[in-house]
């Protein structure tokens, strides 16, 4: 399975890991304003006040800025899903799913750049032969496995991957419906994954 495309230089300061944190925030931006396209790492300085140089410092091109973005999202998605665990009891995995179906759909709505990047899906970003979804599985898997008392074997991570695929056609459907999400897809796409997941979990 790829990996997101590395960093050219990890920031170690603060002041680094700041000015990483601008970079990628108007990526995001550009990317809602302008599309994928458009988008070129002279803009990027540009709007987030930085000298070209400390662009190509972290990244080689816009398609490795576009990657660390998608990385950066699936990061936050985890620490917002993972937090939200801690108010769920174990035995409900019913509550666990419907929070990361809900915390997708946040993200989707509010986060810039989001509707185009989000987990590194929609535009050819990193390794052609990169599967996003896989890296969503792996983290659902790694975050729910030891909430619910299950052992992460292949078979919760290949049910977690038929799942995230089935809800990532369906939030798309979703979305493209309705730009705010179409509710009674995303209700059907909710009740789809506990009826699949039930088979594993229940």
């Amino acid at each position: 399975m790829s990996q997101p495309m590395p960093l050219r230089r990890t920031p170690v300061q603060q002041r680094s890991a700041e000015r990483l944190g601008r970079i990628l925030d108007a990526c995001a931006r550009l990317l809602d304003e302008a599309g994928y396209d458009e988008l070129s790492t002279r803009t990027v300085a540009t709007r987030a006040d930085v000298p070209i140089g400390s662009v190509y410092r972290f990244f080689g091109n816009k398609r490795a800025m576009v990657d660390a973005l998608a990385q950066r999202n699936l990061e936050r998605y985890a620490e917002r899903v993972a937090e939200r665990l801690t108010a769920i009891a174990a035995d409900d995995w019913r509550g666990a799913m419907d929070t990361v179906l809900d915390e997708y759909l946040a993200m989707k709505r509010t986060a810039p750049g989001f509707a185009l990047v989000d987990f590194g899906t929609q535009i050819p970003v990193g390794d052609p032969g990169a599967d996003p979804n896989h890296r969503v599985a792996d983290t659902l898997t790694g975050l729910l496995a030891p909430h619910l008392g299950r052992t992460p074997d292949d078979a919760l991570r290949r049910a977690f991957l038929v799942a995230v695929e089935a809800a990532d056609a369906l939030v798309r459907l979703a979305f493209r419906l309705d730009p705010a999400g179409d509710e009674r897809i995303i209700e059907e796409t909710r009740q789809l994954l506990r009826g699949y997941l039930a088979r594993v979990l229940d």
